[in-house]
């Protein structure tokens, strides 16, 4: 008996001794770093885990009364815990580990790697822009994302509002460290930034969208009573006014006196160590080694091939000497034929296109596509309180549930925006093939580590939206339709100009008028589109060269396997190879490419 209570404490000892490493310590294996690693990045963030969805399906709703940490203090501890585990990382035997565990260490080994290169510049970034920051995300967060479907969920709405102040006291923090450092962002952003945050705050608090959304998702509630209801609308009207507007407040305080202080200067070279930190966000954002001299050379190639094939399509068409292709399919953007009315009937009709389109070209991907995802895709128009700053069109990927479906968001805010020879591009890489399948697919993946169902590489995932309109003109969705073709060289015609005027702006010192020049001159694009896409750059320094070097990647790597198997290449095992692995760099992925030819020959 005494054996038994010995062996009984020492399983009790390995038990407790395994926990310890696993949540403290280097775990005893390698995949046991995997989740440890990733759960710490989940469980740092209660947005992210209500987002994710997995929680509630076990009765656990505390998350959803929390909001991120956002301290400079917790940002220190996340640095260090980055380091050490990548540490712990490097020193499992590579021996050890076979093919399908080799590659998850070289896709997380990237991973941390690049967020420790990236702690040097911590504070080169503009928390609060035009584009993103916590005045937009967090409201935007609360409407659409926080799960408003029971009392208790509506208790936790309130807590969060509560939680407000605290969250922008600690990214004041921040704000304040990049002005001592001279990290400071250019004066029209500031003034962008102002003009947001007066006009959210500008209405009593039950005008504003955080209390009239949250009392629309309550009245759909038939469970929670009326008195329960008029209770947590009272609630939350108390903390818009009491934390919610008073932080903002304060926010628009500082930002007043910061414009003062603020250059025109636009790009990220006027910033210490600017040149070293556009290098690393070209290396961040692409995933390659590529130089801003290089990626302003391939844009300015592109540009020139592109706008070539443009001017054939359009001399086939009888448009003569056409001196400025892009120009020219400007001009058709004002014509009635390519467009919808002004109308909720035009709208309605935009939308039934959207949704045939897609229907179509799913029915044709049979001979192209072994893998196809399960969950479910559906358009809808964007909310109306986020038309007039939200995109054209972007992609919601649903649950890992599978209950809640990918959702193709298109813009109807003014029609005039919405042409008809763009629509099937812009369909095929929000949704199918694009980003529905790359995404959809990634998150259904079984035998990987969780981590790579839900790490993202901007030049891998847009890379493959773009591979996603040029495969959907490759086997003839544009047949017989030039202007919808029109339509798709002008959106590569988009993102290869992006290369040029991001690294114009961040490598040779353009000014925003400058960059803006360029862009009118070699696209469609309206004015107002112009200047709203070149100020993205200029805050999302490196991000805008994803695109289109990851399409160049994947065609590259798509023409290296064809050339090296020949009758041997199947497009469909191709497919299954990008898309079945999950996200991941580009140099990673060219070594599964060489390892796919590798077993084929």
């Amino acid at each position: 008996m005494t054996i038994v209570y010995i062996l009984l404490g020492l399983f009790v000892l390995l038990v407790a001794w395994f926990f310890i490493a696993l949540i403290w310590g280097k775990p005893w294996s390698v995949k046991g770093l995997y989740l440890r690693t990733f759960l710490k990045f989940a469980l740092k963030g209660p947005e992210l885990l209500t987002m994710l969805g997995i929680l509630e399906k076990f009765g656990l709703h505390g998350h959803n009364a929390k909001l991120s940490d956002a301290s400079e203090a917790f940002q220190d501890r996340m640095f260090a815990f980055i380091k050490r585990d990548l540490g712990y990382l490097r020193s499992y035997p590579r021996k050890r580990q076979d093919n399908v565990t080799l590659l998850s260490t070289d896709i997380m080994e990237w991973f941390l790697d690049d967020l420790t290169r990236r702690e040097r510049f911590r504070h080169h970034d503009y928390p609060l822009n035009q584009m993103f920051g916590i005045q937009s995300e967090m409201p935007n967060f609360m409407m659409t994302l926080h799960p408003v479907v029971s009392k208790l969920e509506g208790r936790n709405y309130v807590k969060r509002l509560r939680r407000f102040g605290v969250k922008f006291d600690q990214v004041m923090e921040g704000l304040l460290i990049r002005e001592k450092k001279g990290c400071l962002p250019p004066k029209f952003v500031i003034r962008r930034v102002l003009d947001e945050m007066t006009a959210f705050i500008a209405k009593p608090a039950r005008e504003n969208p955080l209390y009239t959304v949250f009392k629309d998702k309550l009245e759909k509630l038939p469970k929670v009573s009326a008195p329960d209801r008029e209770s947590l609308l009272a609630a939350a009207e108390a903390e818009i006014t009491r934390t919610v507007y008073p932080a903002y407040q304060k926010f628009i305080a500082y930002f007043t006196g910061l414009e003062k202080k603020a250059t025109t200067d636009d790009g990220v070279w006027k910033l210490p160590d600017g040149a070293a930190y556009y290098s690393q966000c070209l290396r961040g954002e692409t995933s390659t080694d590529y130089t801003a001299e290089q990626i302003h050379a391939i844009g300015l190639k592109e540009v020139a091939r592109i706008e070539g094939e443009m001017a054939a399509i359009l001399e086939k068409l009888g448009h003569r000497n056409v001196k400025n292709a892009p120009k020219k399919l400007a001009e058709f953007t004002k014509e009635e034929r390519f467009l919808y009315p002004n109308t909720d009937e035009g709208r309605a009709a935009a939308m039934i296109e959207y949704q045939r389109i897609l229907d179509e070209v799913d029915a044709a991907l049979g001979p192209y596509f072994a893998v196809r995802p399960k969950a479910k895709l559906k358009v809808e128009r964007v909310p109306e309180f986020r038309e007039k700053t939200s995109a054209g069109a972007y992609y919601m990927p649903g649950d890992l549930t599978g209950s809640r479906p990918g959702v193709f968001y298109a813009n109807m805010r003014d029609m005039n925006e919405v042409h008809k020879f763009g629509m099937k591009t812009l369909s095929y890489h929000e949704g199918i093939p694009g980003h529905h399948f790359q995404l959809s697919i990634a998150m259904e993946l079984k035998k990987v580590p969780f981590f790579r169902r839900m790490v993202p590489f901007t030049a891998y995932a847009e890379g493959w939206a773009l591979y996603a309109e040029k495969l959907a003109r490759e086997i003839g969705m544009y047949k017989d339709d030039p202007y919808s073709e029109l339509g798709y060289l002008d959106s590569e015609l988009f993102r290869a100009v992006r290369l040029v005027v991001d690294t114009g702006i961040h490598h040779k010192k353009w000014t925003r008028e400058q960059a803006i020049e360029y862009m009118e001159a070699h696209t469609a694009s309206a004015h107002e589109t112009v200047v709203s896409e070149i100020e993205r750059y200029i805050v999302m320094p490196g991000q805008a060269c994803a695109y289109k070097i990851g399409e160049i990647k994947m065609v590259e790597l798509r023409d290296k396997a064809k050339k090296a198997l020949g009758d041997k290449f199947d497009l469909r095992k191709f497919h299954d190879v990008v898309l079945k692995n999950g996200s991941m760099p580009l140099n990673i992925l060219e070594q599964v490419v060489d390892t796919y030819i590798a077993a084929v020959k």
